[in-house]
């Protein structure tokens, strides 16, 4: 479980200045206190010097080896540095009967020792040649009087179990070799005249006896012996300082953290990390080499925490929780009932359908009276329902879509503009057809009677339909969730929108062929505009595609002027369905308000002012042409004023039945 965060080496020949450098190079992590050091006393000497210097006092957690051991010289006069700092010994045991051995060794006895005599002018403090010896220095000649431990102080080092016990091993390892390589022989045999130190190697790893402190000496596969250690902690109470016993180390680890004290006689366990964890939603980044060091980076956008290192990014119908650690489902929007973006078109549209429905009931309450015979009954209650069926579109753009609110959709969305236009253009071009035949000939132009306006109708409707069923053959109606239309860089406002299959470009193809119906209506409109005012509905209608052009003209740059908003559904909605309202209410008002006027307020005007036949009237607009030539220039065609007197109320006779208006 524990990570390296930098690895220093300290040099063999140290030069000036690189402990400071080793100290700044620990220090690059600040979060990084422990230091594992191994090295001898003298380097772990100059370390702590350097730290002090670079007033790291009471920063690092020393943990040292055996070299530091319960040593004092490495801490000297630097002891607050130190404070806090674990280090190891092995656990070892006094040996009886060597003190008394090595106390009694002398120069006489103990020749065979070649360093003894090194060993004994440091102990006492003499030298033993005369020759050595310089005046003034203070140094005294050995008498070989001298005892260890009468004339100098003594105490027994540590390693004297483990040096006993290696010599037992090599001891050991070599009575084995011999037995197996030279069994019944005494002395060498020819096999172990020349040792093998892999072999030899092996028959040491192999040995287990009791060592002289009574603990089993066995080695490893790896050839280590098992550790026995004594853990110390340095510690400071009260200017006491001492190397106290905190736990052992025997197969496992035994710590009493009780005994534990920290720098500044604290006793709370001090940190060491190399980088603080990183918080939900963030990834780690490794610092290249070192594992245990990272960068935290968020994953933001539409990315969620996939594990400890990586980020993800959330499926297309899915955004980020708030704390990107997860997915979570993005929201489904529609536009409801109660939305103000609905609550307008509802109310003009449910206006449109009362008012539509008043001027049925009353065209029907009326139905033979002259001013609804003029209009044109027939054509009147086709234009009446595609009114209606423009009003009605309202509820289906708003409803929740599903396959079969889409599917009607499809159908009546161009359905109603298409039946109110084609019974438009067909009045408008009656009109036109029937003024144009009376400066040519006498005789009636062809299918103005009301079954072959109904039959025209019809046909320029059946183009509509014909169009939506191929278009339901090609791509069947369906409703979809649209999770890109309003997926915005702040992944908490996004949201999926419940729509029909409906693109912009098939919505504009859908309304195309009405759009074409509505333009040609537009420029008959525009060519019988000389028709005397109190001619028929020559003039309503010409004024009403007049405006509807200009509410359709209206409708395109903000319909795809808002493609791109957060709002797009519910711009284009309620543009889309006030703008088919608007153009169904200047048919309505236009056309049929004044008639309904004039029928249920003032009655005395709704009666007939002429007979004529359409025969008579197309001979004398013929003759007006031939006498008044000059009529012809006079604007707007009033020339034609008197003659068309006649047609005003329609009520003509052509082949006995009445000629209802043209």
């Amino acid at each position: 479980g524990l990570c390296i965060s930098q690895s220093v080496k300290i040099p063999r020949e140290p030069r000036t200045g690189e402990f400071d450098k080793i100290i700044r190079r620990l220090s690059e992590n600040p979060n990084a206190r422990v230091v594992i050091i191994f090295a001898n006393e003298d380097d772990i000497r100059r370390l702590l010097q350097a730290a002090k210097k670079a007033n790291q006092t009471g920063h690092f957690i020393w943990v040292g080896s055996d070299s530091w051991g319960s040593k004092i010289s490495p801490i000297l006069n630097q002891e607050e540095m130190a404070e806090g700092a674990v280090t190891i010994l092995p656990k070892r045991q006094s040996i009886r009967g060597f003190d008394r051995y090595f106390t009694s060794r002398t120069l006489e006895n103990n020749r065979r020792n070649i360093w003894f005599a090194e060993f004994w002018e440091n102990n006492f403090q003499c030298k033993l040649s005369r020759h050595a010896l310089k005046k003034g220095s203070g140094v005294k000649k050995c008498t070989n009087h001298e005892r260890i431990g009468r004339d100098s102080s003594y105490e027994q080092e540590g390693k004297v179990q483990f040096v006993i016990d290696a010599v037992y091993a090599m001891a050991h390892a070599l009575h084995n070799m011999h037995r197996s390589l030279c069994p019944g022989n005494v002395g060498l045999c020819p096999k172990m005249e020349t040792i093998n130190g892999t072999l030899l190697l092996k028959y040491i790893r192999d040995v287990n006896f009791t060592g002289i402190a009574g603990t089993p000496v066995v080695f490893n596969v790896n050839g280590d012996a098992p550790g026995r250690y004594e853990i110390y902690q340095y510690q400071i109470t009260n200017n006491t300082m001492e190397y106290k016993i905190i736990g052992h180390w025997t197969d496992h680890l035994h710590l009493d953290t009780n005994q534990m004290q920290w720098p500044g006689a604290s006793q709370d366990v001090p940190s060491s990390i190399c980088s603080q964890p990183c918080q939900a939603g963030q990834r780690k980044k490794t610092v290249k080499g070192i594992p245990c060091c990272w960068h935290c980076e968020n994953c933001d956008g539409y990315q969620y925490q996939a594990d400890t290192y990586s980020c993800k990014m959330c499926r297309f119908d899915l955004r980020p929780n708030p704390n990107h650690t997860g997915c979570d489902p993005i929201p489904i929007v529609k536009l409801e009932w109660s939305s103000p973006w609905a609550v307008f078109p509802v109310l003009i549209a449910v206006l449109g359908i009362m008012a539509t429905m008043f001027v049925v009931l009353t065209f029907i309450r009326y139905n033979d009276t002259p001013i609804v015979k003029a209009s044109g009954r027939e054509l009147s209650y086709v234009l009446l329902t595609g009114i209606f069926l423009c009003y009605a579109t309202t509820f289906l753009m708003i409803s929740t879509p599903d396959v079969g609110i889409c599917s009607l959709r499809r159908i009546f969305l161009g359905l109603g503009m298409s039946i109110s236009y084609a019974a438009l253009l067909t009045k408008t071009n009656r009109i036109y057809r029937i003024f144009e035949q009376g400066k040519m000939s006498v005789s009636a132009p062809r299918f103005i009677s009301p079954a072959s306006q109904l039959v025209i109708t019809f046909t320029l409707i059946s183009v509509q339909l014909l169009g939506v069923c191929i278009w339901f053959g090609v791509d069947p109606s369906q409703a979809v969730i649209d999770y890109e239309d309003q997926r915005t860089s702040n992944p908490l406002m996004a949201r999926g929108v419940l729509k029909c299959d409906i693109s912009d470009l098939s919505l504009i193809c859908l309304l195309g062929y009405s759009m074409l119906l509505m333009v040609t209506c537009t420029v008959y409109a525009i060519k019988t505009r000389g028709v005397p005012e109190t001619f028929n509905e020559a003039k309503p209608i010409g004024f009403t595609m007049y405006t509807t052009c200009i509410v359709w003209l209206a409708f395109i740059p903000i319909f795809f002027g808002t493609s791109q908003s957060a709002e797009k559904l519910y711009i284009q909605t309620t543009t889309l369905t006030i703008s088919v309202s608007l153009s169904a209410s200047v048919s309505l008002g236009m056309l049929y308000m004044p008639k309904v006027y004039v029928v249920l307020l003032h009655p005395e005007q709704n009666i007939p002012k002429h007979k004529r036949s359409l025969k008579a009237v197309v001979t004398a607009a013929t003759m007006s042409n031939k006498f008044n030539p000059k009529g012809g220039l006079r604007p707007n065609g009033e020339a034609k004023s008197e003659l068309c007197e006649s047609l005003e109320t329609q009520d003509c006779v052509e082949g006995g039945e009445p000629c209802e208006g043209l």
